[in-house]
């Protein structure tokens, strides 16, 4: 049985239906089943489908949550779901099976969530576009010779051709906002420790990654958040708690806002139609009675850039070298992408004291970040230097790596300062290039302060609508 009015309602509204017995969890996963054959073999988004799973979920009864009866999609990276792969986009990984769950995937169950399967990811979450060599690019829905954005572009792609209404993402250079940025969507990084890493884990990157979704909507992903943030035992931090729930801050006057608007100028050349659009939203808060003015914060960016590098790799070193230890095996070229293998290389090499000064650089960083936004209350930038990238054009498979780091810093220059101080971040989908590609601004608040995000970004969505803009590649 098909349920046509789908399209209609974020994750929260089908929800609603499930709960007034107006709709059925098996109607809403029959649906995202067919939505996923339909388009999946010209997006590629979902990568492994868990349906027998899902299906056995809702027959063994589903736990009363926020959520309950709703399709929902894992990235295929660290998230962790029982009996079933997570390849962390890499052929290194493409045989490894969970036996046991995140605690993130917990606290999905627990909202009721009905997991379907998992979206692509490049390897190990590594770069801007989702091109991984085991599973091919992931395609943007508003065209298809554009890349969807990464790391979690399976999951943007998907929402955004209307498989589902939310997906889990996750965020550690940008990997959240950059995906949303580039396919319309709503993509909201959390504060750092906001959601929880565990058991495996106690922070990823050094507290650069964190976890959480895409959504449509500002209201989906302030209730997900609710539902999964929180601290867990043996958790090394938190975050302080909010002052309500995430869900009230939705809707919620914001008051008026001193805003910074954050355009450098000096190492990165941004498109004009990135500006224009960045502007206008500049307008719109405007409009909405805040206070806008150009102010940039002076982090050293050079020293954090290195800083970002040294960590990632020998993040990506101590990942690769465990798995080889578990399959008695040895770390090869051929068994990872070419920039993979060659972040396995330095991050091998890189001293004890350089990881601590690298880490040092980060909470230097914040610091400088803090006593700005002593002055404002929230800073507005580009997610991305330009509209999305085509097909190819950041490549990890590439032998020339000076080319590679040139386009891939060239693009995404903007994100990764928020994971290092660990603020929280947001994408709104709120332009379109002149060629119909989809342009997110980002909004970015003091450490911590998640919910004065979620109210500023339910504000605009509220005076600038996007839930019915629909790209050409589309499920329904």
């Amino acid at each position: 049985m098909s349920f046509k009015e789908y399209d209609e309602y974020d994750a929260m509204g089908l929800a609603e239906l499930v709960k007034k017995k107006e709709v059925s969890a098996e109607e809403l996963l029959d649906e995202a089943i067919q939505r996923t054959e339909k388009v999946n073999g010209q997006t590629n988004a979902v990568v492994l489908k868990h349906y027998d799973e899902a299906k056995a979920m809702i027959e063994k009864g589903l736990p009363e949550g926020p959520f309950t009866g709703v399709p929902y999609l894992l990235k295929d990276l660290h998230v962790l779901l029982t009996g079933t792969k997570t390849t962390y986009g890499s052929k290194f990984f493409k045989d490894y099976m969970a036996d046991h769950n995140s605690t993130l995937v917990d606290r999905y169950l627990e909202a009721g969530l009905v997991i379907f399967g998992k979206t692509n990811s490049p390897e190990f979450g590594l770069t801007v576009t989702t091109e991984p060599e085991l599973y091919g690019p992931t395609r943007n829905p508003w065209n298809l010779d554009h890349s969807a954005g990464g790391s979690s572009g399976g999951a943007a792609s998907a929402v955004a051709s209307g498989i589902l209404p939310m997906a889990n993402a996750s965020d550690g250079g940008g990997s959240i906002r950059i995906p949303a940025s580039c396919c319309g969507l709503v993509g909201l990084k959390p504060t750092r420790a906001r959601t929880p890493m565990g058991p495996d884990r106690g922070e990823g990157w050094a507290g650069q990654s964190i976890s959480h979704c895409v959504s449509k909507s500002v209201r989906d992903s302030a209730a997900l958040l609710d539902a999964t943030s929180g601290f867990s035992p043996g958790d090394p931090y938190a975050p302080t708690e909010p002052s309500g729930t995430f869900l009230s801050a939705n809707g919620r006057d914001p008051g008026k806002l001193k805003i910074a608007l954050h355009l450098p100028t000096d190492a990165v050349t941004i498109d004009d139609d990135v500006v224009s659009s960045i502007k206008n939203t500049a307008q719109l808060c405007e409009s909405l009675g805040h206070h806008v003015e150009e102010a940039s914060p002076q982090p050293d960016n050079e020293a954090l850039s290195e800083a970002i590098g040294i960590i990632i790799s020998a993040n990506v070193a101590l990942a690769l070298q465990q798995r080889a230890d578990a399959l008695g095996t040895e770390v090869t070229p051929d068994v990872v992408e070419h920039i993979t293998y060659r972040m396995y290389e330095n991050g091998k090499e890189f001293s004890a004291d350089q990881y601590a000064k690298a880490t040092l650089i980060n909470h230097q960083a914040g610091r400088v970040l803090g006593n700005f936004m002593e002055e404002y209350d929230l800073i507005l930038s580009p997610v991305l230097a330009k509209p999305p990238v085509k097909i190819g054009e950041i490549d990890m498979s590439s032998p020339d790596i000076a080319t590679y780091i040139e386009r891939l810093s060239s693009y995404s220059s903007f994100t990764g300062l928020y994971n290092q101080t660990g603020q929280p971040s947001i994408s709104l989908p709120l332009g379109f290039s002149n060629n119909d590609l989809p342009i997110g601004s980002m909004l970015t608040a003091k450490f911590g302060n998640d919910e004065l995000l979620i109210s500023i970004a339910s504000q605009i969505e509220k005076a600038e609508p996007w839930a019915d803009k629909k790209p050409p590649i589309y499920s329904n």
